[in-house]
């Protein structure tokens, strides 16, 4: 996940670089005889990592126009927490000033996807970013309710 501009901008120019060193990559595998299929089973891992890369920079675009996904557990709430500062334009020098922490610390936590974050310290961060949640919870469908 790209959490921030630099590792955005580090990402956008990588995957220009890559285009270019795939195609002349693919290049010297003809030149050298290889077949359509050789060339695609031996391009294939490295143009799949391309193409994640190339995923997260669009997930990251989308971020920035607030365009968030929904939460389907409680598990992915790190991801949220980054998700609605980069939607919320906030750096993570920005949030550590509103927190009243350092740097640091944010980004240490976003690294971590704030594995182990206390409800108290969730609820903080949204307060922070002045966001509001709203939960729904379904009980599976074949659950039998517990006697009283």
């Amino acid at each position: 996940m790209i959490r921030n501009e630099t590792e955005y901008k580090e990402a956008v120019q990588r995957i220009g670089e890559e285009k270019e060193r795939f195609a002349k990559q693919a290049e010297v595998l003809r030149a050298d005889g290889r077949s359509p299929q050789e060339i695609k089973r031996l391009m294939d891992p490295i143009l799949s990592f391309h193409e994640q890369l190339a995923e997260e920079a669009k997930a990251y675009e989308r971020l920035r126009r607030g365009e968030l996904d929904e939460v389907h557990s409680l598990r992915s709430m790190g991801q949220l927490l980054i998700s609605l500062r980069i939607a919320s334009a906030l750096t993570q020098r920005e949030l550590a000033d509103l927190l009243g922490v350092h740097e640091s610390q944010v980004s240490r936590d976003e690294r971590n996807e704030y594995h182990g974050i206390t409800l108290e310290r969730a609820a903080r961060i949204l307060e922070a970013l002045g966001v509001r949640v709203h939960c729904k919870v379904e009980l599976p469908e074949n659950k039998e309710p517990v006697p009283a």
